[in-house]
């Protein structure tokens, strides 16, 4: 399977760049979730960011994912 290089901006993940495997018509997923474990009195959650478009100064796009507060936890 093919994957691309995705970039994360807000949250956990902020700044990482992170192999994400593409699917059958070579995008990203509109959503990715990220299951974090419980670890002592924390309890478990899952951050879910979602996918948007980034212009270069060619016109050019490429996908990368924003972190939606909303959504995790």
């Amino acid at each position: 399977m093919k994957s691309a290089d995705t970039e994360f901006l807000g949250g956990p993940l902020d700044g990482r760049v992170l192999p994400i495997l593409l699917s059958p018509l070579h995008t990203v997923p509109k959503v990715y979730r990220v299951p974090v474990p419980a670890h002592g009195d924390t309890p478990a959650i899952t951050l879910v960011y979602r996918r948007a478009k980034e212009y270069n100064a060619k016109g050019r796009f490429r996908w990368r994912y924003e972190y939606d507060d909303a959504a995790s936890g």
